[in-house]
Formats: C-alpha cells, structure tokens, sequence
C-alpha cells in the first residue's frame, strides 16, 4: 500500500486508477469476510487481519476521496 506522503506526487489519473483499485480491494475483503463468517471456516485471527486491512483500506480511500474533490466554499 502507498503511503499518505505519496498522494502529493502523483497526478489526478493516477489517483484515480488506485482508488478504483482500492474500492475493488475492500469490496473483495468485504466478501472473504462474510464468506468466512457465513461458512465458519474463519478464525478469529484471521477475520481479525482482514477486517484491519479493510480498515486501512478505507482510510486511504478516504484520503485519495479528499484530494480528488474539489474544496468548494458555500
């Protein structure tokens, strides 16, 4: 995953192509989870780090989301 610091460097279509790729990421996560939830198969370990990494996922998601959208003062 990139870092924060990373986002000032790169250009709007780059960002844009990542956050699809990070979206796509957490949806996947969202489905092993309840795969794993639904089957029982999933320790709580595991479910543990996957939901961690939807986490972060989210927050980067959030981040790149903050600085495609314009600021628009009302």
């Amino acid at each position: 995953m990139n870092a924060p610091s990373d986002l000032s460097m790169k250009n709007d279509d780059v960002l844009r192509v990542e956050l699809e790729v990070f979206r796509r990421e957490h949806r996947d996560l969202d489905e092993a989870i309840a795969a794993l939830v639904e089957r029982g198969t999933g320790d709580q370990l595991t479910l543990q780090r996957l939901k961690k990494r939807k986490l972060r996922l989210k927050d980067l998601i959030a981040q790149l989301d903050d600085r495609l959208t314009p600021d628009i003062i009302a």
